[in-house]
């Protein structure tokens, strides 16, 4: 049983994840604080889980990676705090939690949404491990004054391709939560990737 002041707790911490997911979504790109969630259980990142306290739901199902899938306590963790239901297929997917961001499957494999529903697609959360490292982007679009420079690790080789696959099918394609210690930031699927 969750003690009272667990869940006041939990209720600040989602608050201000809310803030920081709703900052970086319209600001792509941009690094934004947010709070661990002390309790997460391994290797589900602290941040990944303020976003999961935050954004699931009974009604979000959600897909773990092979490495998170892997830690049976994810699962039951995820499925105890917010009702969400856990699905095998990543097209079925509200949610996709990912645990190894440098196997990311391909995008088109999570839920696209539709012409009369693109909200209705997958978000994926990706745990990184930082800001710092890995291919620079230069990104564009809305939210975003002229360009902003992005990074983070690891991602694999091909980010910007999977990046612009999925801007190609705008208003549907997926969006991207990335956490990292301590930030996360958001690649919606309306940036654009400005080639030199």
């Amino acid at each position: 049983m969750i003690a009272r002041h667990d869940l006041a707790e939990s209720v600040l911490v989602a608050q201000s994840a809310f803030r920081a997911i709703m900052d970086a979504s319209a600001r792509p790109g941009s690094l934004q604080p947010i709070a661990a969630v002390p309790d997460a259980p391994a290797p589900l990142s602290g941040e990944a889980a303020a976003i999961v306290l935050t954004l699931f739901d009974q009604d979000t199902p959600v897909w773990l990676d092979e490495r998170l899938a892997a830690a049976a306590e994810v699962a039951s963790w995820v499925r105890f705090r917010t009702g969400a239901p856990i699905v095998a297929e990543p097209n079925s997917s509200a949610f996709a939690l990912i645990g190894d961001p440098a196997r990311l499957p391909a995008l088109d494999r999570f839920n696209q949404g539709s012409a009369e529903y693109p909200d209705r697609s997958t978000t994926l959360i990706l745990q990184v491990a930082g800001f710092e490292q890995g291919e620079a982007m230069a990104l564009t679009g809305p939210g975003i004054r002229d360009v902003r420079r992005f990074r983070a690790a690891p991602l694999p080789p091909d980010m910007s391709e999977h990046i612009a696959a999925n801007r190609s099918l705008f208003p549907r394609g997926v969006d991207l939560l990335l956490a990292s210690p301590n930030r996360i930031a958001a690649l919606p699927r309306s940036v654009r990737l400005k080639r030199d």
